[in-house]
């Protein structure tokens, strides 16, 4: 059957995350650099598209150099050895309106476990230069630990410095490249 691929448009896209800091509130940041792609059947209702997203660990923005920095040690992401993180999607399902559940299996430094995230489907638009569009939200919890992303600190009341859950958002426009 044939197929319509399409590219990331990373000039209207961005990927964002949040964790607890301390327990009191979140530390925020996003990734600046990403690319991906997407392959549709021909009929074009985005059943079952298959998602393929590469993020640069060495992109983490969280407003604090100093921050960044360390997150990228081994403390954390240890881009040195892990410079990727990488989501490919295996099944990507309608739930009702425009709900939908995409699985696949995410990997971040080196280890891979399958994940399933929601999905907002925003639609498909023709933009002012004719290229057609289709606009996903992305929303998703992931626990650090199932990663090996630790942070062993602990507060005077002995609670973590760092919550486990990871929430992350990402909102994407894919362009057609048959258009």
């Amino acid at each position: 059957m044939a197929t319509n691929n399409w590219v990331l448009d990373t000039a209207h896209s961005d990927i964002h995350f949040s964790i607890r800091h301390l327990v009191i509130a979140s530390v925020t940041g996003s990734f600046r650099i990403f690319s991906g792609s997407m392959v549709t059947q021909w009929h074009d209702n985005f059943t079952d598209a298959k998602f393929d997203i590469s993020i640069d660990v060495y992109s983490i923005d969280t407003n604090n150099n100093e921050r960044d920095e360390h997150l990228k040690s081994p403390d954390f992401f240890n881009a040195d050895k892990f410079p990727v993180i990488e989501f490919h999607s295996s099944s990507f399902k309608k739930i009702e309106g425009d709900k939908h559940k995409l699985t696949g299996a995410l990997t971040i430094k080196g280890i891979t476990k399958e994940v399933t995230v929601d999905v907002l489907f925003g639609g498909e638009a023709k933009d002012g230069f004719g290229v057609e569009r289709a606009g996903f939200e992305i929303t998703a919890v992931i626990n650090r630990n199932d990663f090996d992303i630790h942070a062993d600190d602990v507060t005077e009341a002995g609670g973590l410095v760092l919550g486990e859950d990871i929430k992350m958002q990402a909102n994407i426009q894919f362009t057609n490249e048959e258009e």
